[in-house]
């Protein structure tokens, strides 16, 4: 009986025959035959073959396809000189319709069977364990000596006809200061799952303890470990049972097929396709990934909007990267509320300025072209005006459609929690992100100020309280940015949305690149033509400047031609730059 010491270090046509002769006291193939390619298994009748391809094609993270055997192959020349999928995974499980009824060292008593079925071969995260280790990084699972830890979560997966399942993950506890390393590592390595799909807080995925995983041996985290998980063939077991073929094999998890592929030397080249790691929360625990080449464009767009031509003194309101982090942050959202509105003309009706609006809208069109769920909340007395408003953006084709209208009254201590979340509860929360454009907020003394000191509070409805009650709760975020931001985060958010790296990341390698929505995307950006329209629209509702309380093609004292026209070119300008 052979022992796990020197396993690492030999070659997989000697590891296969000592598994073949049963002759390992193991029970998974972790850090066995390092620097080569293992694979999950799945074993199906030919008549399911072309649709389990196709759905493996529909989920290439979890499933990624190294090879197909014909009907009855049990060789398999493309991965190995001398195979048996018969005999040369550590164990097998054996599933009659859904139900797995029993695990086997060997199928050779089902080679009759076996004729009509057809295997795949799918990539596995133990091919990459060597790269991570070069990179020096610690795989904890391999220093505990015990299988990896794999998760059932709640993201579904694309179905293809019976084939259907939800994701399955693999965790490594990876060091805070290794994340980024961790991500190179396994980034390129696209046969082996890729970079991770999460990192940070379990629960985001549905993963409720990770003491207990489905499959696999809990791995420990030590002090100042984070929880990064991959997308892990085990999937397609899931696959298998939801299918509930009358007949399926699969190996057992983490008891792989040891390939003759050796992993391939991957160099990443351009700044398009090296990640970044980003944290975005902390409460749940969130990082996000993005490319090197996305977020300096972001970072861009932040430098752009940081000029203060009116000499304004805003320039100490400016936070440096906080618009890198505020985007990943508003493109992980389901949900975003949006509040603007500043009437410092209290002597005029409406006492509204303009400095906020068109930002608020540029927000709101790309949430729309993103598919995510958008409302802004304002003013009770100014209600009728913004609806007004929206009505005449949906016209102009600014937006897609009407955007809902909110309004906020403080009726009770309670009454922000139960606003933001549904019947008060922290735990679900109607907004994940809540985004303030030139917006008043109450000062010490209770009251609301315009910039020339005078008391706007009966203007103005305690919106700011939300803001300070979603601080409270874990997984909200908050964002306040000026008009010129709002354009800056719409045009980050077309930036994010184009970013491959950041896409499979957000669907977490399931599904497929959403790229090609990428036209309704930019048209969804603020554009001079649109931004012209949208403030003579203002202009013609009493919607002032905010500084002159003029009613010309005017923001905040600031001239729209030259000054604001130029601004949203060179902000596009930007989105656009290094586009092909």
């Amino acid at each position: 009986m052979f022992v796990t010491g020197g396993l690492k270090s030999l070659l997989p046509h000697v590891l296969r025959r000592i598994i073949r002769c049963n002759r390992l006291s193991i029970s998974n193939t972790s850090g066995m035959a390092e620097g080569y390619k293992q694979a999950n298994v799945v074993i199906l009748h030919k008549s399911l073959a072309d649709d389990f391809e196709k759905f493996c094609h529909a989920n290439a993270g979890p499933l990624p396809l190294l090879c197909r055997s014909k009907p009855g192959d049990w060789k398999c020349p493309s991965l190995s000189g001398d195979s048996d999928i018969r005999t040369d995974c550590l164990q097998y499980r054996i599933y009659e319709h859904g139900a797995c009824t029993g695990t086997l060292k060997s199928l050779k008593e089902y080679s009759e069977q076996l004729k009509d079925m057809v295997t795949f071969y799918l990539g596995c995260s133990f091919s990459f364990e060597k790269a991570v280790q070069n990179a020096g990084i610690p795989v904890r699972n391999v220093e505990q000596k015990c299988n990896v830890s794999m998760y059932k979560t709640a993201v579904p997966c694309y179905g293809v006809s019976t084939f259907c399942c939800n994701l399955v993950v693999t965790m490594r506890p990876i060091p805070e200061s290794k994340l980024e390393a961790a991500v190179l590592a396994t980034s390129e390595l696209k046969e082996a799952h890729g970079a991770p799909i999460h990192v940070g807080d379990p629960g985001l995925l549905g993963i409720q303890d990770l003491s207990k995983p489905d499959y696999g041996d809990p791995v420990h985290l030590h002090p100042g470990d984070i929880p990064v998980f991959w997308a892990c063939g085990v999937t397609g077991v899931e696959a298998v049972i939801n299918c509930r073929a009358p007949l399926a094999f699969t190996h057992s998890p983490g008891c792989m097929f040891i390939t003759d592929l050796k992993n391939d030397n991957v160099t990443v080249r351009s700044s398009k396709e090296v990640p970044q790691v980003h944290c975005v929360s902390q409460d749940p625990l969130h990082y996000s990934i993005v490319s090197a080449e996305a977020a300096q464009k972001i970072k861009n767009l932040e430098t752009l909007i940081g000029i203060d031509p009116g000499d304004r003194g805003i320039i100490h309101l400016l936070r440096q990267d906080e618009l890198l982090k505020a985007c990943l942050s508003i493109s992980h959202a389901r949900s975003v509320l949006i509040t603007t509105g500043f009437p410092t003309h209290f002597t005029y009706e409406p006492p509204e300025e303009n400095d906020g609006p068109p930002g608020a809208l540029a927000i709101a069109a790309i949430l729309q072209a993103l598919e995510k769920e958008v409302a802004i909340v304002t003013d009770q007395r100014a209600m009728n005006l913004n609806k007004k408003i929206i009505e005449e953006a949906v016209q102009l084709g600014i937006l897609k459609r009407p955007v809902p209208l909110l309004s906020y009254q403080k009726e009770s201590a309670d009454s922000a929690l139960m606003f933001l979340c549904e019947n008060g509860n922290p735990g679900r929360p109607r907004f994940d992100h809540l985004v303030a454009i030139e917006r008043a907020g109450m000062a010490a003394d209770g009251n609301y100020y315009n910039a020339r000191k005078v008391n706007i509070k009966h203007l103005v409805d305690p919106i700011d309280e939300l803001f300070l009650a979603a601080q409270t709760i874990p997984g909200v975020a908050t964002t306040g940015v000026s008009n010129w931001g709002g354009y800056a985060i719409a045009c980050a958010l077309y930036i994010l949305s184009t970013c491959e790296i950041h896409d499979r990341y957000l669907r977490k390698a399931v599904g497929f690149p959403q790229i090609s929505k990428k036209m309704g995307w930019l048209s969804a950006l603020p554009s001079v033509t649109k931004e012209e329209k949208l403030l003579k629209t203002l202009v013609r509702h009493g919607v002032r400047s905010g500084k002159t309380a003029s009613l010309e093609m005017e923001v905040d004292g600031l001239p729209f031609y030259d000054t604001h026209s130029v601004m949203i070119e060179k902000l596009l300008q930007e989105v656009q730059r290094g586009l092909s």
